[in-house]
């Protein structure tokens, strides 16, 4: 008993060390990216019969003065936000319910409001997400600031790609396929989701640029977390010598614009790794779920607090993108169709709808199962 005790509850044991972090993190990012719907929707008059931050039977919850219940569920793997003449928590419309609303309702139901304001209501939860990332990155920055080394070659592994390629010792970096770089974890980041694909490298030799192609090749990593990961590299390695490694420290209004630029290198990247995926460029094992994510959790909070935020700016980006997927019942599918309504100029018709609505469930249930396969037995 004593053993199980001290597996559940010890800081490093299941529910303090595991658990909690997790139902921390995922509660964070779900609690943002609903009431970014909940706001706008707001803004734009919309009435909101419920609030939920998971799913299922209720736990425990109170109404406020507009008539919105506010609630916490019994299934922590997401939440909602439901609108007046919803037929679920998919944002639906219900026509029978609809028929039954009072004017007064009729006029701050969900579906009687024009496409725009739809539109908005449902591109805030991704976008909050967003500015989430953006707030926590502005927030590190600016705390922390951030170590960079310059883009120098100090050594070269024998028989890989950058060898191949002919880069030599002193070597710096000037671009990577195009992209102007500045430290050598710009050039990490460049490489590191190209595997398998030729880029075109830039360097300073000699007071002379010289172009040259490599190839980065697939290396198992381990990341700060202790996940091991895939990651592409051509075989340079920096040292302290030649990278003259430094903190850059910024302002406030600095450290804003540096979390922007961060972020939307994520989503660049994040991007990139996705079409790629499709297209089975990518290690299936990448991808994880529910119990990936909790373990992450768990051990991102033992490395400490800063850690687990970063870990919620991740999720938060990624769980954004993922929304923006025109699949429905993600977000990206009802945008879809509204971006289609004001092109038309009348809703998508109805038996359209249901059958795309289907195959789009389909699909992420689908997905579902797939990131629950890679979490239980893994790869």
């Amino acid at each position: 008993m004593t053993d199980l005790l001290s597996t559940l509850f010890a800081t490093d044991g299941l529910l303090i060390g595991t658990l909690v972090p997790f139902l921390f993190v995922l509660t964070v990012v779900v609690f943002v990216h609903e009431m970014g719907h909940y706001l706008v929707g707001r803004w734009c008059g919309i009435g909101v019969q419920a609030f939920s931050i998971g799913f299922g039977p209720e736990i425990v919850g109170f109404d406020d003065r507009h008539g919105t219940r506010w609630k916490l569920s019994a299934i922590p793997l997401g939440g909602y936000v439901k609108f007046v003449g919803d037929v679920a928590v998919t944002s639906e419309p219900d026509d029978a319910e609809l028929e039954s609303l009072s004017p007064e309702e009729r006029a701050v139901a969900f579906h009687t409001q024009p496409v725009w304001k739809r539109f908005l209501t449902v591109l805030a939860g991704p976008m909050f997400n967003f500015l989430l990332t953006i707030a926590v990155f502005a927030v590190m920055f600016a705390v922390f600031g951030r170590f960079v080394a310059e883009p120098t070659v100090a050594e070269v592994r024998p028989d890989s790609p950058a060898a191949e390629a002919g880069f030599e010792p002193g070597d710096r970096f000037v671009s990577v396929d195009g992209t102007r770089v500045e430290t050598f974890g710009d050039v990490q980041r460049l490489v590191s989701g190209r595997t398998g694909d030729a880029l075109v490298f830039v360097v300073l030799r000699d007071g002379e640029e010289v172009e040259l192609v490599a190839t980065p090749e697939a290396m198992e990593q381990t990341d700060a977390l202790g996940n091991t990961v895939q990651m592409g590299v051509i075989g340079v390695v920096n040292n302290e010598e030649l990278g003259q490694p430094r903190l850059v420290e910024y302002t406030p209004l600095a450290a804003l614009g540096e979390a922007v630029l961060e972020t939307g290198r994520i989503i660049e990247r994040t991007g990139q790794f996705l079409k790629r995926f499709v297209a089975g460029r990518e290690d299936r094992c990448q991808l994880g779920g529910p119990v990936k994510i909790a373990e992450m959790s768990g051990q991102a909070a033992q490395l400490g607090f800063e850690w687990l935020v970063q870990l919620v700016a991740l999720l938060s980006v990624g769980i954004g993108i993922l929304n923006l997927l025109p699949i429905p019942p993600l977000d990206g599918g009802h945008l879809l169709f509204y971006a289609i309504e004001a092109l038309i100029g009348r809703p998508v018709p109805e038996r359209v709808m249901e059958m795309v609505y289907r195959v789009g469930l389909l699909l992420v249930l689908m997905f579902m199962g797939f990131v629950f396969w890679n979490d239980i037995f893994g790869c």
